[in-house]
């Protein structure tokens, strides 16, 4: 069992009169140690203190002990469905998964029991098209930027460094603007991004592919303009050229039919499982943990 062993002890006196630093040794036996959790089980079945601390390496929190009470949590969910697999009869039958890891005898049952216990139904063409409706916005493609920069570099730390870049880069659009030189010619020379070979072109852009900084110049400039101002980012200053933009576009139902009826289903079968595992833990005797929601982890 881990424990946690206050060591604050009253400091021992020093001894002597000759040796004033010296301090005679403490060896007294500490206290005994208490527990870091209190007990954890399931029907008389115990959870070691071992295994939930090991299993809250799993679930992230903002201090250890949401961890612990998370990860405390989810074994006696485990539990309950193993032991409901047990009074069943159910076995389980480990299979191979898609990189070819062997499943555990135990998340076997686990699963054997979800699927004997639990039916889901099958997502219909009329509820996928209401989902579709009322969530249009999710089923939207990209726009697609075509653009061009030069990229003057100058690191985040480097102020001297940065004020030149901008000054060069005002320097740049000006130039561009009036006409005296052109921006294919400009980006060969200054920019030090790959794309200068091609004149600075970066082909078609999606949300996503670069930085937010320049994605966000992208979206609030019009077609064929050159920006006005230098692009800030975290590795310079960037004067953009935005070539070309297309719009997204609606996605026919068609297209996404069988995504939404996965979504649905999801759904479906994370709240019947929710609902299941209620009804176990109502029947069974546990203690240290208060299962108050059914939606952690193990049942997703």
């Amino acid at each position: 069992m881990v424990t946690l062993i206050n060591t604050l002890r009253e400091k021992p006196k020093a001894v002597g009169s000759g040796y004033d630093t010296y301090v005679e040794p403490d060896t007294r036996v500490p206290p005994k140690a208490q527990p870091v959790l209190e007990e954890v089980s399931v029907n008389g079945v115990p959870i070691p203190e071992q295994e939930v601390l090991a299993e809250a390496q799993n679930h992230p929190a903002e201090n250890p002990g949401m961890a612990t009470a998370a990860a405390a949590q989810a074994l006696v969910v485990k539990e309950l469905l193993l032991q409901e697999a047990r009074r069943l009869g159910i076995v389980g039958n480990p299979e191979k998964g898609e990189a070819g890891a062997i499943e555990a005898e135990e998340d076997a049952a686990i699963r054997q029991l979800i699927d004997q216990e639990i039916d889901i139904p099958v997502a219909t063409d009329d509820e996928c098209r209401r989902y579709f409706e009322n969530n249009l916005s999710r089923f939207r493609s990209e726009p697609i930027f075509e653009a061009c920069h030069i990229l003057l570099p100058a690191l985040a730390d480097n102020e001297a460094r940065r004020r030149e870049a901008k000054e060069l880069a005002y320097g740049l659009i000006k130039e561009l603007v009036d006409c005296n030189v052109s921006f294919d010619e400009t980006a060969r020379e200054y920019s030090a991004c790959p794309s200068s070979q091609q004149g600075g072109n970066l082909g078609q852009i999606t949300k996503g592919t670069t930085v937010p900084e320049f994605e966000a110049a992208l979206v609030s400039m019009a077609e064929g303009e050159l920006r006005a101002e230098p692009v800030e980012t975290q590795f310079g200053y960037h004067v953009v050229r935005l070539d070309r933009k297309i719009p997204g576009a609606s996605l026919p139902f068609e297209h996404v039919r069988e995504r939404i009826a996965a979504w649905l289903e999801a759904a479906s079968w994370s709240r019947a499982v929710s609902q299941y595992v209620g009804i176990l833990a109502g029947e069974a005797e546990i203690k240290g943990v208060e299962l108050a929601v059914f939606d952690g982890p193990l049942v997703q």
